[in-house]
């Protein structure tokens, strides 16, 4: 069976194989790839896949409602947490992106529908042969990270929005040889 080429390790292959470029269309499910995706700036996603469970639960099961009523005293019980990736600039950005993330609810009824706007309501399908025509970011992706800074997001540039529409299914980067890649299109 033949799969994307950093799917390497048991964990990875099995994120890659039933979750990675799904399109997510769960509000919390957003919420939990805006909290790993900035945590995973500058670590590899294979350090942020084995911490999951901890953010899971360090940060209130991806409730952003909760998390956004986190205060000074949370902040220092994440930092003390060795679960989960303890940068304080990483930690508080995750608490002011939930206060973000609830008025863009307000705004536009859910995530979901705001942050699909960028992709026209449906996945883009790329067709890369090999991992380096993989982009690491797009004009999509620029135009995200633009919009979500002025909304108020930190730890939302170009290129980690780009691996969140990766995750999320916003744009099928499976290769074209991959299994997954016609699964995706699928549905």
């Amino acid at each position: 069976m033949k799969r994307c080429g950093w799917a390497k390790d048991e964990l990875a292959i099995r994120y890659h194989d039933e979750e990675w470029g799904v399109p997510v269309r769960d509000d919390r499910r957003w919420f939990e790839f805006l909290i790993l995706e900035g945590a995973q700036a500058g670590l590899s996603w294979d350090t942020i896949l084995r911490k999951r469970g901890n953010y899971r639960r360090a940060f209130a099961g991806f409730d952003p409602a909760a998390v956004a009523q986190f205060d000074a005293a949370d902040v220092e019980r994440l930092m003390a947490d060795p679960g989960i990736v303890r940068n304080r600039l990483k930690v508080a950005s995750a608490v002011r992106n939930a206060a973000a993330f609830l008025e863009v609810q307000d705004e536009f009824r859910t995530f979901d529908a705001y942050i699909w706007r960028f992709a026209d309501g449906r996945p883009i399908r790329n067709a890369w042969r090999t991992m380096k025509e993989v982009p690491a970011s797009s004009p999509v992706s620029d135009a995200m990270s633009k919009d979500l800074k002025k909304r108020g997001f930190n730890f939302v540039g170009s290129t980690i929005c780009y691996a969140m529409m990766q995750a999320t299914g916003i744009v099928n980067d499976h290769l074209v040889d991959c299994f997954r890649y016609a699964d995706i299109d699928q549905g």
